[in-house]
């Protein structure tokens, strides 16, 4: 399977489960909320195809994390089926399925920021690479914190859905946390194939 073909069919993925999500999905303002990034996302991606494609596992995570965030939309993430199993089975008292939604907060920036960095030959340091990336998923995801409480200003009790605090004073903190941990595990885990997959573009030092 070429790439092109590859990334056509995860678009069509995507776009099947959009419209599944939004047929009926549990609120309507707030799946428009949830899956606003995809809508973002996608002509970006559509755009810069041609001119700067970027690597077959960012297209995956990108895909993947799409789907997540379609799936909290359809439900609310309070309420995804997948966060009740795993509040019963790990004996959490809250529905985690969110914490999910923010740890590919985490990991898809700090490899799209890094692949940037990289084949731009904006850095010669490996070490300031990473740092940087994992700077720039944390910025990604205050901004993202930062929307959810201009949300709740402007909605008051109708942005709940959508802010999945389920009480948590600290879910803030615990988000950026989570965001954290997806892109320091994401570098450690796929680091390598990126540059495998950089260094066959023939774009990178």
């Amino acid at each position: 399977m070429t790439k092109d073909w590859l990334v056509a069919g995860l678009a069509m993925l995507v776009l099947l489960a959009l419209v599944l999500s939004g047929w009926h999905p549990y609120d309507r303002a707030t799946w428009m909320l949830e899956v606003a990034p995809v809508f973002i996302a996608a002509p970006i991606l559509v755009a810069t195809y041609r001119r700067f494609p970027l690597t077959t596992l960012l297209y995956v995570l990108i895909c993947l994390h799409a789907l997540v965030l379609i799936l909290g939309g359809a439900y609310t993430y309070a309420r995804v089926p997948l966060g009740f199993w795993m509040e019963e089975a790990f004996g959490l008292s809250r529905n985690p399925y969110d914490k999910i939604g923010h740890f590919m907060q985490g990991c898809v920036p700090v490899l799209i920021a890094r692949e940037i960095l990289l084949r731009g030959r904006y850095l010669t340091s490996r070490g300031m690479t990473a740092f940087l990336s994992v700077c720039v998923a944390l910025a990604v995801s205050a901004c993202y914190e930062l929307v959810e409480w201009w949300a709740a200003l402007a909605l008051g009790q109708d942005a709940d859905a959508f802010l999945a605090t389920q009480g948590d004073p600290f879910d803030t903190q615990s988000d950026m946390f989570f965001a954290l941990l997806g892109a320091c595990l994401a570098l450690l885990l796929f680091s390598r194939i990126q540059d495998r997959q950089i260094d066959a573009r023939g774009s990178r030092p």
